[in-house]
Order: C-alpha cells, then structure tokens, then sequence
C-alpha cells in the first residue's frame, strides 16, 4: 500500500494480514481482467463467490450472522484495495454490504437477519438500494415511490434510478413513503410479479459495474418484507453513511492506482534526453498525489478508529468522501496529463480510474451536498434554501 506517512505502522497485525490479504486477491483476480471488462462493459460475475469467500461482504458484521465481525479499519483496508483495482468492484461490495446488509442488520427482525444475512454474505444472493429517483437524487425526502397497506401486506408503486446491481439482484431495500407518509424499507425479492429492472447502457463510467433501473408496479409483498426498525429518511440516510465511509478508503485505493501508474511512467519516459520525472512541473504533480494521499490516509485510519469506538458522526464522514473522492479525481486527472497521449487508452488504468470517479465523486452525496453537511454542521445554519 502506498504509505508515505507510515500509517501501516498504526494497523494491528489483523489488519496489515486482511490489507495484504485483499491486495493480493486483486492482484490476481482482479487486475490481469479488468481492462477488458471495463472495455466491454462487463460485469465479472465469477468474482462474487470468489469476494465471498475472501470475507468481503458485510466484513464488519457479526459472525453469528455468516459475516468476518471485523473492525471498521479493516473493513476501509478492504475497499481500498478493492478500488485499486476499480471503483466498479468496490461499488458491487458496497452496495451488498453498507446498503442491503446494514439495513436488514440495523432494521431487519431477527428472522429477517438469519434468513437473509448468511446468504448474502455467501455471495448467495446478491442486493440492490433501491433509494434514489430520477427527480431527486440530492433530495431523498421527495420520493415519489409509496407503499399502500393492503390486508397483511404492502403494495408497491413507483420507480429508482441509477441502481447499483438492479439488473443481477436477487433481493432489493426499497425505499418508499406509507400511507402517513413515513419513509419505510422493504426487502423485495427481484422475481415478484410487478418488479423489473432494465439495465442502463452506453455509460463511460463504472463501465465494469451493472446499473440499472427499478420499476414498482402494484407490487405486492408480504407483510414481513417490512425492516420493522425503519421509520423516517433517517433509516436509508443511516445507510448512506456506511457506504460513505467505504468510499472515503475506496477513492485512496484508486489515487494509489494512478500515482503509482504516473510515477513509473514519469520515471521511463524520456525527453529532450531526460526522464520526464527530472522535470519540476511533472514533480509538482507527484508531489500533491502523493501529499493528497498521505492526508487522506491518516483522515479515514482516524475515522475509523472513532467508528470502532461510536464516536464518528455523520458530519466527519462526509467530509472525509467529499475530500477524498475529489483528490483521488484531480490525481487521476494530474496523472492522465503526465502520460499525455497514453493518458487516453485503456492500455494504463488513469483514464479508467479518472471517468469512475467522475461517478463516485457525484453518487452518495455530490462534492457540493457534502459541502453543505460539513458547512452546516461547523456553523449550525443551514445553507440549502
């Protein structure tokens, strides 16, 4: 791992085992196949089983219930290497893990958690987040999607954007306002009459992740898909907050990526009879990588530590994705102009890493919408009218 400031000297011996762990297995099984998934805009199924045996899915959850009960900072060494090898793959353990995992865990019945936890974490079944709309992606409180009371059970109607895993999901949390009004979750299994998912095409972001749509129409569940501990836009903004954490490693497993790409390059590429990498505008670059980085390492290895304890807030995750995510952009674009015309051909991972975090930089609350968190929660007023 990329390490300048030596913050693998504050891992526990467990947790330098799963960073090294990870990094290997994306080593192997992810890096010598990415390119041509990204370049045909495949989603390597195989892998599933293959992260679940590794312990990736839900890794911070108890054991009890088929997860490793691993720490929060193991857990953030787990989607840092992931994102190295691409944000598409990291996004997939995410979405199982912070958004369908986290939600049964934290608002699911005990039956719900022993039904659905182990075989999601076996690679089993596959989740999706069925939170957002096409008319309010930074303003979840406008969900158009509701959930009527019919007898013993629940039907659904309305429609997602920009899922995660839609189109490949066994299991969705939907999201939807009951007849009071009330923002509740639902676990709807993908085969219920009323239930699809067609797959959005032509991205050039996250082009080895499958996104889709979901549409709800009179979609009938049963009364126990309700997560009986949700209630209000706090329970998916809860959720929100797990997989923000996630990101805030992730984006650094993408920066070590293209640092790491750059400087070799710089180190080999020869002009006027000099390595480009002699040149004190091509250092200037490297230098505010690899300081972006180190600030952002040191960042989430103490946001992890204050989640192990209970003391992280909401507030010091959004601050760590939004610093985070647009460092880790403005490297990959730093490291695209130091390969100049390399910079554009899959043949190296910048350009790759650069248009998925274009994406990862907006989902999960925009630069600008973490901007106003940490703003308001700095000086107490709100900015958003």
């Amino acid at each position: 791992m990329l390490d300048f400031f030596a913050v693998g000297g504050l891992l526990t011996p467990e947790q330098r085992a799963i960073q090294q762990t990870t990094r290997t297995f994306v080593d192997r099984e992810v890096l010598p196949g990415i390119r041509e998934w990204w370049d045909n805009h495949t989603f390597p199924l195989h892998l599933v089983k293959k992260f679940a045996e590794l312990g990736v899915f839900g890794a911070n959850l108890p054991e009890e219930y088929g997860c490793a009960g691993l720490d929060n900072v193991a857990y953030g060494l787990i989607q840092y290497e992931l994102e190295r090898g691409d944000s598409g793959l990291r996004s997939f353990s995410s979405v199982q893990s912070a958004l369908v995992m986290y939600p049964i865990y934290s608002y699911g019945s005990e039956e719900q958690k022993r039904r659905y936890l182990p075989e999601l974490a076996a690679g089993r079944l596959i989740g999706c987040f069925g939170l957002t709309e096409s008319d309010g992606g930074s303003d979840p409180g406008a969900m158009r999607t509701r959930a009527r009371r019919d007898g013993d059970g629940w039907v659904l109607n309305g429609a997602k954007m920009w899922i995660t895993n839609s189109p490949i999901a066994d299991i969705a949390i939907i999201w939807a306002k009951d007849d009071e009004g009330v923002v509740r979750g639902f676990i709807v299994p993908t085969d219920t009459p009323g239930f699809s998912a067609p797959e959005i095409t032509s991205k050039m972001s996250m082009r080895a992740s499958i996104t889709g749509e979901i549409v709800l129409q009179d979609c009938r569940v049963p009364g126990d898909a309700l997560l009986p501990g949700s209630g209000g836009l706090k329970s998916p903004l809860g959720c929100l907050t797990q997989a923000r954490y996630g990101i805030a490693w992730g984006a650094l497993g993408a920066l070590e990526s293209v640092y790491t790409t750059a400087k070799e390059y710089a180190e080999t590429r020869t002009t006027f009879g000099k390595p480009i990498g002699a040149r004190q505008l091509v250092q200037d670059k490297l230098v505010r990588m690899v300081t972006d980085h180190s600030l952002g390492l040191l960042m989430v290895h103490q946001l992890g530590t204050l989640k192990d304890t209970g003391e992280m807030n909401f507030a010091q995750v959004s601050m760590a994705k939004r610093n985070n995510v647009r460092v880790a952009l403005t490297g990959a674009r730093l490291a695209r102009e130091i390969l100049g015309g390399n910079g554009i051909t899959t043949e190296y991972p910048v350009i790759r890493h650069m248009l998925n975090l274009e994406t990862v930089d907006t989902y999960e609350g925009t630069h600008d919408i973490h901007t106003l968190i940490v703003g308001r929660q700095i000086t107490g007023l709100g900015a958003l009218e």
